[in-house]
């Protein structure tokens, strides 16, 4: 049943809705143990993140469970340059517990596009 209060916001009338306005990963259960998938886990990490930094992350480039949720790495593009090849990215940490939900984030490395890691 939806509400017809109007100081209720329309993204509350549904759970997945609910749980999208509030950051939750949405559309899945999850599991037994009550961590969410990798799946939901790399989606909610990128998109959390997005809400915070304002811009859309490049990609997941990393995901480790973790005894109490999630880390992911996440990469966004920092700053725009002509050759695409000079964009500033940075690849940032970020923290979930097992439902999903950010606990924290930090960036840890600011690089180049074009820029291949060596030696590591």
């Amino acid at each position: 049943m939806t509400s017809t209060d109007p100081r209720i916001p329309a993204a509350a009338n549904s759970p997945d809705e609910a749980a999208h306005s509030a950051g939750q990963p949405t559309g899945q259960p999850t599991a037994p143990s009550g961590r969410v998938s990798a799946a939901q886990a790399m989606r909610g990490a990128a998109a959390q993140l997005a809400e915070l930094l304002g811009t859309t992350p490049d990609s997941v480039s990393a995901l480790r469970p973790a005894q109490d949720g999630w880390t992911a790495d996440v990469e966004v593009v920092e700053l725009e340059r002509v050759p695409d090849t000079m964009t500033v990215m940075a690849t940032y940490r970020v923290t979930l517990d097992l439902q999903g939900q950010l606990l924290g984030y930090e960036r840890v490395r600011r690089y180049a596009r074009g820029q291949l890691d060596r030696g590591r």
